[in-house]
């Protein structure tokens, strides 16, 4: 995996501080006033770039990440090398929940698949500190730990009962949610190894999609061309995953006393 460059995660000036308000993550932009904004001296703003790993398994974390656009994977690293998708993580979470767990070395990797410029970066003791606090900071991320264990459960059953058909379907409809546009960029390698599936069985899955109009793909864009019946030819876990994840943020917050 290729590793995420220092210069890029290095402590950024002031001016890179979030806005005190209009904040596109919908964890962050949940919180109570007070609390946002004290929590604002320990957010930073860095970029993420295709395919950066933000944790490696084995290796504690250093940093949380919230991202405000784009979408990041959580990844399964097998003795091979090889890696399959758990879940994915965009402006509606945080990228190294497990970090609550004082210590904790994580069990699977975070790798960036949809760029974006904006994303809050938190040092751990920072984010502990505030979990520990007990308030509207703590509600949150304990419900969207929540949910991404109901992600997560709700991946591994996908894919150990629907077809290829259904699963490359739901990657795109929350790929598209995630990055706000109908189009990006997409590899078939990249689709492969996220699905757990062969080259040779995407490249007939996709096919398939593209002649029925659902979408197109060339020179490593895809564009969806028509949601409706994409959301058709998917399973039930697109809407139910995303369901889960807009809960977490459904309900107001009351800043501690």
């Amino acid at each position: 995996m290729k590793a995420v460059k220092a210069n890029r995660r290095a402590a950024l000036p002031s001016a890179n501080r979030p806005p005190p308000a209009g904040n596109p993550n919908r964890i962050l932009a949940a919180l109570p006033a007070a609390d946002y904004t004290r929590i604002i001296p320990a957010l930073m703003v860095v970029p993420l770039k295709l395919k950066d790993v933000l944790h490696k398994p084995g290796e504690p974390i250093k940093d949380v990440y919230f991202p405000g656009g784009g979408f990041c994977s959580m990844l399964t690293v097998l003795e091979d090398g090889g890696m399959v998708e758990i879940a994915t993580i965009g402006r509606e979470g945080m990228v190294g929940v497990s970090a609550v767990l004082d210590g904790t070395r994580v069990t699977s990797a975070a790798m960036v698949q949809g760029e974006t410029e904006i994303c809050y970066q938190m040092k751990v003791d920072a984010f502990r500190r505030e979990v520990d606090r007990h308030g509207a900071f703590h509600e949150l991320i304990s419900h969207f730990a929540q949910a991404l264990f109901g992600f997560v459960a709700q991946s591994t059953a996908c894919n150990a009962v629907h077809s290829v058909e259904q699963r490359l379907a739901r990657w795109l409809l929350m790929a598209r949610d995630r990055m706000g546009s109908d189009e990006f960029p997409l590899t078939q390698e990249f689709v492969a190894m996220m699905l757990g599936a062969s080259r040779p069985t995407v490249t007939v899955v996709a096919g398939t999609l593209q002649r029925a109009g659902l979408i197109t793909y060339h020179r490593g864009l895809v564009k969806i061309e028509d949601g409706e019946k994409l959301e058709a030819a998917s399973c039930e876990c697109y809407h139910t995953a995303t369901d889960l994840l807009k809960a977490v943020t459904a309900r107001p917050r009351t800043s501690e006393s």
